[in-house]
């Protein structure tokens, strides 16, 4: 169970953004601006690179070929010019003056390199020519067949190679050629584009720089624009926090006339209003405190002599005719309620007053509730409930003030008693790792919606009309919450109309953790399909064996 707990703690920690990220617009927006800088950017940069790399090329493109064709044409003249002269040439002859009229035209250094090929590739004496070692392998199949097959001029990008192992980017233009008494011949230009992938390289340099510092100085600028905005608002937050932590006299520092100082002349305002109203409702809760407090401690001087008298009829009641004796049992009951009164609006004014007092130690949570049953049992059987409890067997022990626990558990059981109709009621005790639990199941008459966050308050009773069995003071739940608190634990109810009620009080182990989950479900396994709680608390199943005892 520990572990499945420690691994859903674990995921819910990893799913959770980080807290800087949280609670730092500056940090968002910063992070935001620059994510969409960087895709802004990014986008033209990528636009700019391929519009200048489109357009280096095809105006290479357009060049190359307009050259090719020019050379192809003059060459072909050439070699026409050759064989209608007086003199024949052999074959290397010819194919020699197309070598020499290419280096002529390609200049120095050359603008392009060039390839003088068989057209099909045969063995043999038929001469080939090539100019500065370059490759038969530069020229892709692909483009020789399409010149073989088409006989007219193509052209492809491609990688031109060299002898020496050299390569480099470059357009190769191939076209058909004539050579006089020798047979077809492909003629192919090889123009290097290492000009262009130097521009390229340039433009993307500059493109990635430019589109660094923009990015870089939109967040700074990004970044001095929030906090302009945010550190009023950052400003007005501490003077909140200052505010509701009792500085009554805090205030925000109003500058210029703009809408941030609106925003502080506003607060001012509203800060000094709650001022007033806060000093005087604790005037008035003062007042009230001590005067309730007052009132309960000046009336047990008449109470104690009233009890004398009381106690001193009650115990000659049996001399008594039947009235007089019936009187001074009510007068008994009744004052026993009005002490009860008594103690319960002391015990309220220590929690108002923040005098309560906790004194923890190590006890047994299944022990308190026999001890608890055992003084509820008469009563239980009086009203024909069933007490019946589900612990554990091993041991259930919390760090907590056994007399105020005491009355927490008294409290429910007597509540569910009152209530519980006579039928059967559950009393769960559970625990893990880090907390400890009890539950009351009843299976009375229930509480209507909305009535489970009220059941806490003070005098508070679902049914007015309805007489109370046992005689309570109404404060018995609002002290029990205001205990379990003191612990800083939880006491939730869970109540649907016919269906019954409960209530859950969850303790954390050692005195000074923290809850995050209970180890009993707040709405019972055997709850109909009308449901009503007063909290949505995280839920973990409980490592225990149940025995009922």
């Amino acid at each position: 169970m520990s572990r499945w707990s420690d691994l859903r703690q674990s995921v819910a920690v990893v799913s959770r953004p980080p807290r800087v990220w949280r609670t730092s617009v500056s940090l968002r927006v910063v992070v935001t601006t620059l994510a969409l800088s960087l895709l802004v950017v990014g986008l033209i940069g990528v636009l700019l690179v391929g519009r200048i790399t489109s357009g280096l090329l095809d105006a290479k493109e357009r060049a190359s070929v307009a050259e090719a064709s020019s050379g192809t044409t003059e060459v072909q003249s050439v070699l026409d010019a050759a064989d209608t002269g007086a003199t024949t040439q052999s074959a290397s002859g010819l194919v020699d003056s197309v070598t020499t009229t290419l280096k002529q035209r390609a200049g120095s250094p050359a603008l392009f390199e060039f390839l003088v090929l068989a057209s099909p590739p045969k063995s043999g004496d038929t001469p080939e020519r090539g100019s500065n070692l370059v490759s038969e392998t530069s020229v892709p199949a692909a483009l020789r067949s399409a010149v073989e097959n088409d006989q007219r001029q193509s052209w492809t990008y491609t990688e031109i190679r060299y002898l020496d192992g050299r390569s480099a980017p470059g357009l190769v233009v191939g076209a058909p050629l004539a050579v006089p008494r020798v047979g077809p011949y492909e003629l192919y230009y090889l123009f290097p584009l290492t000009q262009e992938q130097t521009t390229l390289d340039l433009v993307q340099r500059t493109v990635l720089l430019v589109g660094v510092l923009l990015v870089v100085t939109l967040a700074g600028i990004a970044y001095v624009v929030t906090r302009q905005v945010v550190s009023p608002v950052r400003l007005a937050a501490r003077t909140a926090e200052r505010f509701s932590a009792g500085h009554l006299a805090e205030r925000m520092k109003v500058k210029g006339e703009d809408d941030l100082a609106l925003l502080a002349t506003s607060f001012n305002a509203m800060a000094a209003n709650l001022q007033v109203q806060i000093t005087r409702l604790e005037s008035l809760s003062r007042v009230q405190q001590r005067f309730v407090s007052d009132v309960s401690h000046e009336l047990r001087t008449p109470l104690t002599t009233v009890r004398m008298a009381a106690d001193l009829l009650y115990e000659s009641r049996d001399g008594f005719d039947a009235a007089t004796a019936r009187s001074a049992e009510l007068l008994q009951n009744q004052l026993d309620r009005f002490e009860a009164l008594l103690a319960d609006l002391l015990e309220i004014s220590r929690f108002d007053a923040g005098a309560a007092i906790l004194d923890p130690e190590p006890v047994d949570l299944r022990m308190l509730v026999d001890r608890v049953v055992e003084v509820a049992a008469p009563l239980a059987a009086r009203t024909g409930c069933e007490l019946r409890v589900i612990a554990p067997d091993e041991v259930c022990i919390v760090e907590a003030d056994a007399r105020r626990i005491d009355r927490v558990l008294r409290n429910l059981v007597l509540n569910a008693v009152e209530h519980g109709e006579g039928r059967p009621i559950d009393i769960t005790v559970a625990c893990d790792d880090d907390a400890a639990a009890v539950s009351v199941r009843d299976h009375g008459v229930g509480l209507r919606p909305g009535e489970s966050s009220l059941v806490f308050n003070r005098f508070w009773r679902a049914d007015p009309a309805r007489a109370r069995s046992i005689g309570g003071t109404g404060l018995g739940l609002s002290i029990a919450l205001e205990d379990v608190r003191l612990h800083g634990g939880w006491l939730q109810a869970w109540g649907a109309p016919g269906d019954g009620a409960n209530f859950r009080m969850t303790l954390p182990r050692t005195a000074d953790s923290q809850l995050i989950a209970s180890p009993l479900p707040l709405e019972p396994a055997d709850a109909g399909p009308r449901v009503q709680t007063n909290l949505a608390t995280p839920y973990r199943s409980p490592r225990r064996e149940e025995a009922t005892r």
